[in-house]
């Protein structure tokens, strides 16, 4: 039977870190405590200098036929991504090059690396904490500029150094609190209540400003969804076309053109947005567009923002009134084809979830009128239901990190409860304290919670 070796991680790994497929170049990577005596199997010239970028021939282990000539860099410990020795071959790209690079050092001893290997040693290591390793994730799943500058803006340790600072503080709490316990009646007598008060107040704004950015970060990761509703035939189609900027939905004077939801993603200020074209809304007879008004139907009901359109004044308010039968979302209301409308206005009418909606706007897609406004009350609708876009200021991007914070901002909460009431000793009430700072740690990854970790390398 053969022996298969037991995976840990003292081993030496190796990996392509690039995607594969057809590309100028490719990245392979090996690291761990072999992997300058393991790249010294298959490189020439060796050794190489450390952080030097070197014209090399790779060849195979055993019969040293060659493999490729390619870019190798040496990076010893602890300087490196890992905090361990690191090789990084940059090779020809497509599939056969790094392929066979990797074969190669698997030969010559190394291990493949399983999925965020690489970037949970650097953890480990003390290289990153966990909040800097999710924006390593965030960064590259990123999808629009704003997105892109919010993990880059968390990869700086922004985030991480914010936590720190509250855990610093709740731990200064704690510390009141055992003193107070102890030694009750040293020097000044009892810890005065106001100023444990004001401690875990001061915490707790902190901690809720963090949570009131989660909203807005969520809709970065996915995109807000905005849907385009209203009547058949009413330039929503073109509507889309204008707002994308080119030819995405088929627009024709037959009502019922569009049968199914149309989505594109755009960028609209600092706002990724998956805009939704869709059936209008009408009764029918027809059963295939009936399906597809039932698709639009569920699309505002899920939608975070509505663009209710018509092209008759007289029209519009009544068509607000049908899509907030369907969805609560915010809604921006435009009179289309403003080229043919003249100077017609239109009262605002009033949404039960935001009270008065904007005035009318007035677009049209064949001259462009109202459309960059349109595109700028969008994000401004969005800015105001939803929180503006912390791009300069630590903020929670992941589902994990906001349920931490509310655990901890919860504790905190029992805590002065318990300690305004008085309704507790309190060692009893300070327990409260000590699972905010566990929470925390495992915001930052300071405990090692196997699951957590798995969770987040696993992606």
């Amino acid at each position: 039977m053969r022996h298969i070796q037991p995976v840990t991680e003292h081993d030496t790994i190796v990996a392509l870190s690039t995607p594969p497929g057809r590309s100028a170049l490719a990245v392979v990577r090996l690291s761990g405590s072999t992997a300058l005596t393991i790249a010294g199997k298959i490189v020439t010239p060796w050794p190489l200098g450390a952080r030097r970028a070197v014209f090399c021939q790779l060849h195979q282990p055993d019969d040293g036929s060659l493999i490729d000539r390619s870019i190798v860099s040496v990076f010893p410990a602890p300087r490196s991504y890992t905090g361990e020795d690191i090789v990084e071959f940059s090779t020809h790209g497509g599939h056969a090059v790094p392929e066979a690079v990797v074969a190669a050092l698997l030969q010559a001893g190394a291990r493949e690396a399983m999925p965020g290997e690489f970037t949970r040693r650097a953890l480990l290591n003390g290289k990153l904490d966990l909040l800097q390793v999710e924006a390593i994730g965030d960064l590259i799943d990123a999808t629009s500029d704003s997105m892109r500058r919010v993990a880059l803006f968390q990869l700086d340790g922004s985030l991480s150094r914010r936590i720190d600072e509250l855990r610093g503080k709740l731990l200064d709490l704690e510390a009141l609190l055992a003193y107070d316990i102890d030694f009750p009646e040293e020097d000044h007598g009892p810890i005065s209540r106001s100023r444990i008060t004001s401690a875990a107040s001061d915490v707790q704004l902190v901690l809720q400003s963090l949570l009131a950015t989660a909203p807005a970060t969520e809709l970065l990761r996915s995109g807000a969804i905005v849907v385009i509703a209203g009547r058949p035939n009413v330039g929503k189609s073109s509507l889309l076309n204008a707002l994308v900027g080119e030819q995405r939905a088929i627009v024709t004077d037959i009502p019922g053109t569009t049968r199914d939801a149309i989505e594109v993603s755009v960028q609209l200020s600092n706002w990724p947005v998956r805009i939704v074209d869709t059936a209008g809304l009408r009764a029918t007879g027809d059963v295939v567009e009936r399906l597809g008004i039932e698709v639009s139907e569920r699309y505002v009901s899920a939608a975070h923002l509505i663009i209710v359109c018509d092209d008759d004044p007289d029209h519009l308010s009544t068509t607000i009134t049908a899509v907030q039968s369907i969805g609560t979302a915010p809604i921006i209301p435009v009179l289309t084809k403003a080229d043919q409308l003249g100077s017609a206005t239109v009262l605002p009418v009033t949404h039960p979830m935001i009270g008065r909606i904007d005035t009318p706007l007035h677009v049209s897609a064949f001259t462009r009128r109202g459309i960059p406004e349109l595109g700028e009350r969008v994000a401004s609708t969005l800015n105001r239901r939803y929180g503006s876009i912390p791009v300069a200021r630590p903020a929670l991007t992941r589902a994990r990190q906001r349920i931490a914070v509310e655990r901890a901002s919860k504790e905190l909460a029992d805590f002065e409860q318990h300690w305004s009431c008085g309704d507790l000793p309190t060692p009893v009430a300070a327990v409260h304290i000590r699972s905010a700072v566990d929470a925390l740690d495992e915001l930052i990854g300071a405990v090692d919670t196997e699951d957590v970790l798995g969770r987040v390398f696993a992606t």
